[in-house]
């Protein structure tokens, strides 16, 4: 019944933020600047026991006092002022809560687990799913709800990936790295202490109800029970696409994870061989988080390990090559028929067999595109990584490219892309360009390697 309930948490057409303010200082005045400036089109409902206008709206002294029905409560009250306002939402039969408060389990004194505690079985009285405490909120961008204290969420891009962290910082950190890569989020939410919505709960609402979510990306800190998650996991294999980057790594980094979410980080080492087994792709940088889950969105599957390298100047080349050997990848062998493409299109000066130096090809951009389309086609090749590094001969390379796909028909195979160059030259088409018909930009050569490696790991991952 809880776990019904979550499409209604998470697509409210009502919100009640109890709590809410117009002073600067106060939770409540970032969740209404969210909900308000965020373009969020069902009914909102101010909260708080002074009564009066706060955002323009007439507010409600109580729960009970608002005249329809409630989906969500986004909860701003200090922590010992929880527990009554849950027994507020189970009688307003409310759908959902996001306690966005802290003073739980997170801390040091024993009356926190206390409380949370209380709120726990308060919850479970009135079979209540709540998000949090000690969470920012969360987003949900496909439906237009921002229901957190950052209303700069609003600005990300809609798409496939829902990140689901324990930590609001990690959110925050990989959230404004997603607006800057142009990765598509469906969801962004922190679990903070999980009184009753935690990982198992995601998942399952993610792979089986929510459509717009193509791609699950999981940062994960601790677990009192950790077999949850991964039986869960396992139970969905081959659904959709997971990816983690488990922290607390060390044993300064598990005492930490204690006092951020009230859990212990656990043995690494036994966290990544059971991650695999669960099907999880595990991810070691934040980077390498947001690069994998957006590839995982925008290209299509990968079929086998044979990669091509076409660059326009050799060493960004070699440093893709670089990182294609070390994530255990081949290099494509490319059939008669390509090569004589290649052949024909750059002088014998450059590197003309995988990987491919096209920096003679500059002045041509067309014919850089030709290599791309043949060797895409190459039956002996699963994937691709074409980079292009600015200079002035080849100003026109991202625009020709732009153009040339609007016409074209998708990939059928990963192409992983990197432009660089100042900003103001190039933007419009990077824009144009990434995420469409199966290509995926990210920032550098070492990075494309290995996030073509994640593809092909992705694949081989037990079930």
């Amino acid at each position: 019944m809880m776990n019904a309930k979550l499409k209604y948490l998470f697509c409210p057409e009502s919100v009640a933020v109890v709590g809410a303010s117009n002073g600067f200082d106060k939770l409540g005045y970032h969740v209404m600047k969210s909900l308000v400036e965020g373009g969020y089109g069902g009914r909102i409902f101010p909260v708080n026991p002074k009564g009066g206008q706060i955002w323009g709206r007439q507010s409600y002294q109580a729960l009970s006092a608002i005249p329809e029905a409630v989906d969500l409560a986004a909860i701003t009250v200090p922590g010992p002022f929880v527990p009554e306002i849950v027994h507020q939402c189970g009688r307003k039969m409310v759908k959902g809560a996001v306690l966005i408060t802290a003073g739980f389990r997170e801390i040091e004194d024993p009356k926190g687990a206390a409380l949370q505690e209380e709120v726990r079985k308060i919850a479970r009285l009135y079979e209540l799913p709540i998000v949090g405490p000690n969470t920012f909120g969360f987003v949900n961008r496909t439906f237009g709800v921002n229901a957190s204290f950052t209303p700069e969420f609003s600005r990300l891009e809609k798409g496939g990936v829902a990140l689901i962290s324990q930590s609001g910082g990690f959110c925050h950190l990989c959230g404004f790295m997603a607006m800057e890569q142009r990765m598509g989020v469906s969801k962004l939410m922190s679990l903070g202490n999980h009184v009753n919505v935690g990982f198992p709960e995601m998942l399952r609402h993610l792979v089986e109800e929510d459509d717009d979510t193509r791609v699950i990306a999981l940062y994960i800190e601790g677990l009192d029970h950790p077999r949850d998650l991964l039986d869960t996991a396992k139970s969905l294999k081959g659904k959709k696409p997971i990816i983690a980057y488990k922290a607390g790594r060390n044993e300064r980094g598990d005492s930490a994870s204690r006092f951020h979410t009230g859990v212990m980080a656990g043995d690494y080492q036994i966290w990544k061989g059971a991650l695999r087994q669960a099907g999880i792709l595990e991810v070691s940088s934040p980077e390498e988080f947001i690069d994998t889950a957006k590839v995982l969105d925008k290209c299509p599957p990968i079929k086998g390990p044979r990669i091509a390298v076409l660059s326009g100047q050799a060493g960004p080349g070699l440093i893709a090559a670089d990182a294609v050997e070390n994530a255990g990848l081949q290099f494509a062998r490319f059939s008669a028929r390509t090569q004589e493409t290649i052949n024909r299109l750059l002088s014998p000066m450059a590197m003309r067999t995988n990987p491919v130096d096209m920096g003679p090809a500059w002045y041509s951009p067309e014919d850089m595109l030709d290599i791309l389309k043949a060797v895409v086609e190459d039956e002996g090749t699963d994937g691709v990584i074409f980079l292009n590094v600015f200079a002035s001969a080849n100003v026109h390379m991202a625009k020709a490219m732009a153009e040339r796909m609007k016409g074209a028909a998708p990939f059928t195979k990963p192409v992983v892309v990197v432009f660089s160059a100042p900003r103001g030259i190039w933007d419009a088409e990077i824009v144009e360009i990434d995420g469409k018909k199966g290509i995926s930009i990210v920032p550098t050569p070492d990075r494309a390697g290995v996030v073509m490696g994640n593809l092909w790991k992705e694949n081989l991952l037990p079930g």
